[in-house]
């Protein structure tokens, strides 16, 4: 006869199990007021509704810490430091990936089972969510008309509104170039910032010495690519997220008033970094 004592791990001596007056796992994740979030509303409640709580959840979790990232790699580059952007935006690119993956779960959703509790949602889209506007803010997708759906919420429309008028993380790294001595141009670091970026041609001449001078300029070259990695990879979540809505809803309106899967394409046409990918075109081979 097997013995089945020996598919057991002992506890080892010196693991604490009297959390009475320390820190536990919970207690420092504050899990109990976490796992309390997930609040279905659908009556009877319906089993995907907890799936799609929670999927939007985790992403807002895993935006709160782009926003995070960003942010720092902000003040390093305000601080004509490049070095330690290379590990942050590493890291925003693989955060992006959770992102990307996770549609893949959601894609579990079939149409029918979505519209069992769909109606629950009322007009709550994501278009409403304010971290997503304040990440695309950070990275120079600036929409002034976006924030008018915040003005019930105060202090989350100022805290947007600073974002919309204060430099993005590329006319930071615009600006930085300008302080090398580079020949960015002045439109480029003198305007302002709440408009939307435009391409500028002189700046393409700009990345073009970077590039054709990488050893040169490493860091800059170093940091063009680490921002490439985060548009790109920010154009892949924005299209899979446009499939996901249409395997889903087909060509419905959206929850929020949009035109659904068409407003989600047109997302697809705009840009954070112009030049660091019209450079690529222009580049002499060696």
């Amino acid at each position: 006869m097997p013995d089945f004592e020996e598919n057991r791990r002992p506890l080892e001596s010196g693991i604490v199990t009297d959390f009475h007056d320390r820190m536990s796992y919970a207690g420092y994740l504050c899990l109990d007021g976490l796992l309390a979030q997930q609040r279905p509303l659908s009556k009877p409640q319906h089993h995907d509704e907890m799936l799609f709580i929670i999927q939007h959840q985790v992403s807002e979790l895993w935006i709160k810490q782009l926003i995070h990232e960003l942010t720092a790699a902000i003040h390093f580059v305000q601080q004509d430091q490049l070095d330690p952007c290379f590990k942050i935006l590493s890291r925003v690119k693989l955060i992006q990936m959770q992102l990307f993956d996770q549609w893949a779960v959601l894609e579990t959703l079939t149409p029918s089972e979505y519209m069992e509790f769909r109606g629950v949602l009322g007009h709550a889209s994501g278009f409403q969510s304010f971290q997503y506007r304040k990440l695309e803010f950070l990275l120079g997708n600036k929409n002034r008309d976006a924030i008018r759906v915040f003005s019930h919420a105060l202090e989350i429309y100022q805290d947007l509104e600073r974002t919309l008028h204060a430099p993005s993380l590329y006319d930071e790294f615009l600006r930085h170039l300008k302080r090398r001595g580079l020949a960015v141009p002045d439109l480029c670091v003198e305007r302002d910032w709440s408009e939307p970026y435009h391409k500028n041609e002189e700046l393409v001449e700009v990345f073009r010495l970077i590039y054709e001078h990488p050893r040169e300029y490493w860091d800059a070259y170093e940091m063009c690519e680490k921002l490439v990695d985060v548009e790109e990879y920010f154009q892949l979540w924005r299209f899979r997220h446009m499939k996901t809505v249409e395997r889903i809803i087909g060509f419905r309106a959206g929850t929020g008033g949009s035109s659904g899967v068409g407003f989600l394409k047109q997302a697809l046409e705009l840009t954070f970094f112009p030049e660091l990918f019209a450079v690529r075109t222009w580049l002499k081979q060696k």
